[in-house]
């Protein structure tokens, strides 16, 4: 496996803070700039001078109610949902030891999906905080989606078994796919094409108060990945090889599993299932920067919200002024990286 080139390959600690402090650099740029550079971008020409220009009140000056309203929220919960998948199928990688697995590989984006058809079909009413009913439905359904499956996949006093893990992940998503089936049957028109619209992924919110509802779940769920990267390292090799060398295996599979779960039970409460970020981006990172973790995982989080933002942008102004879900977009460009990655690893 290439990942056995990380037991013999061993940089020196300046070696890997220099490599971590230039891709913080190099791929906080990209992201940075993508954050700034796309809410100009639409089909209404702004001037970056006038947004920031002080002189003209707020109320009077169009073009930063158009960056600050309009654009900028759906730009930082393009990055936010960007980050927290790219960062999940990062994670989710190395803990099935499965170069395909994605965020959604364990059933979250199924039952986040069952919890907001629920909620579109029968008229939640239901709200707390900035979350509105089908958000909230669908956090409730990923949570609840991501705690059966650790219950099946765990056992007191063992590590998690990752075969169970993903076996029961593939199940709950066929299942949970049959329930989404027969809610939308047995619905009307007008609710089949709002559950639709919102499996198709949009990031169309109506604020910052939706992003700043989340936060608290990614911020969580990126302190988890914060003290995994070196046991991720051993552990993407192998559980055995990693609890000689002294990974608490158990300890690192939990927090890798509940990491993951929560950094996509928030995206997809945010913006719904948008698919292939979670492998594409991982992927590219880790042709620019090596398998070690401690590099590609902060990567592909600041990459992954540069990279889900300019879909975004492509899916605004592509048929402007009609816009696309984001969701079609990412798969466009994931799917044929997805079977090229088939091939490549056959």
């Amino acid at each position: 496996m290439a990942e056995s080139a990380l037991l013999h390959a061993a940089p020196r600690p300046s070696q890997i803070r220099m490599r971590m402090a230039v891709t913080l650099v190099a791929y906080g740029a990209v992201a940075a700039a993508a954050c700034l550079l796309a809410p100009l971008v639409g089909s209404t020409s702004i001037s970056l001078s006038r947004v920031f220009d002080r002189s003209i009140p707020f109320a009077d000056n169009v073009d930063a109610q158009i960056f600050f309203v309009a654009r900028m929220p759906r730009v930082l919960a393009g990055a936010v949902v960007g980050a927290a998948l790219a960062s999940a199928g990062v994670v989710l990688q190395a803990l099935l030891r499965n170069p395909l697995a994605t965020p959604f590989t364990l059933g979250v984006s199924a039952g986040a999906a069952l919890g907001a058809m629920l909620a579109i079909s029968f008229g939640a009413a239901i709200t707390l905080g900035p979350f509105s009913p089908v958000p909230l439905a669908s956090l409730a359904g990923a949570i609840g989606a991501s705690a059966i499956v650790y219950a099946l996949a765990t056992k007191p006093g063992r590590p998690m078994s990752t075969s169970v893990l993903l076996l029961a992940g593939v199940t709950l998503n066929s299942f949970f796919s049959a329930l989404i089936l027969f809610v939308q049957y047995t619905a009307d028109f007008a609710e089949t094409y709002r559950t639709v619209r919102w499996l198709m992924g949009d990031l169309d919110i109506g604020g910052f108060a939706p992003i700043a509802g989340v936060l608290p779940l990614i911020l969580a769920a990126f302190a988890m990945f914060a003290v995994l990267p070196s046991s991720l390292n051993l552990l993407s090799v192998g559980a055995d090889v990693a609890a000689t060398r002294g990974v608490d295996v158990a300890r690192t599979q939990r927090l890798a599993f509940v990491g993951a779960a929560l950094a996509t039970s928030a995206a997809v409460a945010l913006a719904g299932p948008i698919g292939f970020i979670g492998i594409v981006v991982p992927h590219l990172v880790r042709l620019l920067t090596g398998v070690d973790h401690r590099v590609s995982l902060p990567a592909s989080a600041l990459f992954g919200a540069a990279f889900l933002v300019g879909c975004d942008l492509l899916a605004r102004t592509v048929l402007a002024p009609v816009e696309v879900p984001v969701g079609i977009v990412t798969a466009m460009l994931g799917g044929p990286f997805f079977l090229w990655l088939l091939v490549r690893k056959a």
